[in-house]
């Protein structure tokens, strides 16, 4: 007989179907058994009275551990008494697959009751919580939308190579590994492959996939390793197409995921899903300076206007909030000396942007430099000639106008549920201090 997932389970009333999961919860009364069992799409209550003819299975449910996995063969009934969807399995044979240990390291129910760095030691419990578990599925619909969005405008996705002959964008903050008798790195971004597909004249592509950042960092957004949707696409006429393509990408995201998923993140994680309805507004960094400063009284040196600090994230938020009433901003002409040589300029402003959510940066985007005797400049401006030899020599025979942009998965993951941290957005967590499990 074929598993019926639980959730498809009202389609079955009065016939005899087989469930597999974990016992959740049991109960062993005077005169009948009841067993709750979830197999990650739901849960459903099993019922076995207490008499001669189900002695075997009494005896087996006596038996069984909480988070022991069982098989179920029995009739489904509708029941309107039982509190749980309405429904119960009145079993005829019940086989247990796997026995659990009696005690638990962690409270799988009460999510708080245990550090984050607990749970994260025993993730495999941890993520058998609702609420760790909802997490995942609503980022799953999340990648799989902006998939399906560039899909639909033809996009083409490829897989980049992750371990790399020389740094990706600098000799800062990159993993260095041993490869046989030399030495190579773990890739920061798949920028340079990305913009190399643009010269082999692919057009439209995106990547998802592992990024790695040697950074020593311990704040709640940051880790040394995430997962990036990155693309590139080419025959622009100036990074407004890039900002146009990542608003209308993140719009689509937004709308599904709200469609899908959208009264259980109110109900779960308190956060409403606002897709947007205009386009998102656009501002000068140093405009935004003197519009914090003038709103909301915010100053800082100016050595640190040349770049957005956490707070100024934040307060650009509420800027977009009070006056364009969007979660969106896009932040543009930084100087030159804070974004990558790769990035187009004119007039010695970088063509590019920041777009920040709900008081977070989670875009770095921009036209990039096509045309070669420039690029080569730029990069010997910064001293990287010889790291990127190899990248030049992409553009060397010829290469579109072309621009893009990467989005860190868990970092949008975090701000669409309101979590406190990229530890609970992660399935598995990378940081200065933890490499397991």
């Amino acid at each position: 007989m074929n598993r019926v997932e639980i959730k498809n389970l009202n389609k079955y009333y009065n016939e005899t179907i087989e469930v597999q999961g974990f016992v959740e919860s049991l109960r062993n009364l005077q005169y009948v058994q009841f067993m709750v069992v979830t197999d990650g799409t739901e849960k459903v209550q099993v019922t076995i009275e207490k008499n001669d003819e189900n002695r075997e299975l009494n005896e087996i449910v006596s038996g069984i551990t909480l988070q022991s996995t069982v098989k179920v063969k029995g009739k489904l009934f509708e029941s309107p008494k039982v509190k749980l969807n309405g429904m119960e399995i009145i079993p005829e044979i019940l086989e247990v697959t796997s026995i659990s240990a009696p005690e638990l390291p962690i409270n799988i129910k009460d999510r708080n009751s245990a550090e984050i760095d607990t749970r994260l030691d025993n993730r495999f419990l941890d993520l058998r919580n609702e609420y760790n578990m909802n997490i995942f599925k609503i980022q799953s619909k999340m990648v799989e939308s902006m998939r399906k969005f560039l899909y639909e405008k033809e996009f083409t996705e490829i897989h980049t190579p992750k371990l790399i002959g020389a740094a990706s964008e600098s000799g800062s903050e990159v993993f260095e590994v041993k490869y046989f008798d030399r030495k190579a790195y773990l890739a920061q971004s798949p920028q340079f492959y990305k913009q190399m597909a643009m010269a082999s004249g692919m057009g439209k592509i995106f990547e998802v996939g592992p990024v790695f950042r040697a950074e020593n960092s311990n704040t709640n957004r940051h880790t040394t390793e995430f997962t990036g949707f990155d693309l590139e696409f080419s025959y622009i006429d100036s990074y407004e197409d890039v900002m146009q393509l990542e608003e209308e990408l993140l719009t689509y995201m937004l709308k599904e995921v709200k469609n899908t998923y959208g009264d259980l993140i109110l109900e779960m994680y308190g956060k409403k899903v606002i897709v947007p309805e205009n386009a998102f507004p656009r501002i000068k960094l140093a405009d935004l300076y003197k519009v914090l400063e003038e709103k909301y009284g915010y100053h800082v040196e100016d050595g640190a206007k040349l770049d957005l600090t956490s707070e100024a994230e934040k307060l650009a938020y509420q800027y977009a909030i009070d006056v364009y009433n969007s979660e969106f901003i896009f932040v543009t002409d930084y100087p030159k000396d804070k974004r990558a040589f790769y990035h187009m300029r004119k007039n010695e402003i970088p063509q590019g942007y920041d777009l920040i959510w709900r008081g977070v940066e989670i875009t770095t985007g921009a036209q990039r430099e096509h045309r070669y005797e420039i690029l080569k400049q730029q990069a010997e401006e910064k001293g990287l000639k010889d790291d990127v030899a190899f990248y030049l020599d992409f553009f060397q025979y010829g290469c579109p106008p072309h621009g893009g942009f990467g989005i860190g998965v868990d970092r949008l993951t975090m701000l669409l549920l309101g979590l406190p941290s990229l530890k609970e957005a992660m399935f598995l967590f990378r940081g200065p201090n933890r490499l397991n499990p």
